[in-house]
């Protein structure tokens, strides 16, 4: 079975993207990434538009030791969007401002508009990414694929 994480991207701002994401169709949570650059700047540019497919990243290294430490056994593994062009080891993870990511797509249940620069930040991120999880890691432990469509705006 193919199941669909859609993000849509819909306010850019200076400094960061806030964005809806749906799983399978049904409302899950907001989205926060960086700015939309031309130029990729290191940590400081959100990924491309398009699909990607999403595996879990288990190795014993960097993020992955420090959640399996926060969330014990619940935890199996990073949520890792694959063949990103240009960019690493892109992970949907906890976070609340564009200065948490690093190209990464950060979740939570409350956003806060920047009504001057556009973007903003999201709270409750760790509330909003344990249910993600859970029903992702469902869905990879079934052996389903799962494939992360971003798009730009309504």
């Amino acid at each position: 079975m193919n199941h669909i994480i859609d993000i849509i991207r819909h306010n850019p701002g200076d400094d960061s993207t806030v964005g809806i994401l749906f799983a399978d169709g049904d409302f899950q949570c907001y989205s926060l990434e960086d700015e939309h650059r031309d130029v990729k700047v290191s940590g400081e540019t959100r990924i491309p538009a398009g699909e990607y497919n999403l595996k879990l990243r288990t190795a014993n290294s960097g993020m992955n030791l420090r959640y399996k430490a926060k969330f014990g056994n619940f935890h199996q593994g990073m949520l890792w969007l694959q063949d990103v062009p240009g960019f690493e080891w892109i992970y949907i993870h906890i976070g609340n401002t564009d200065d948490h990511t690093a190209g990464c797509i950060l979740v939570g249940y409350d956003t806060v508009t920047d009504d001057h620069h556009g973007g903003g930040s999201i709270q409750r991120s760790a509330k909003a990414y344990k249910k993600l999880y859970e029903k992702v890691y469902q869905w990879l432990d079934a052996g389903d694929k799962v494939t992360v469509v971003i798009r730009e705006g309504l």
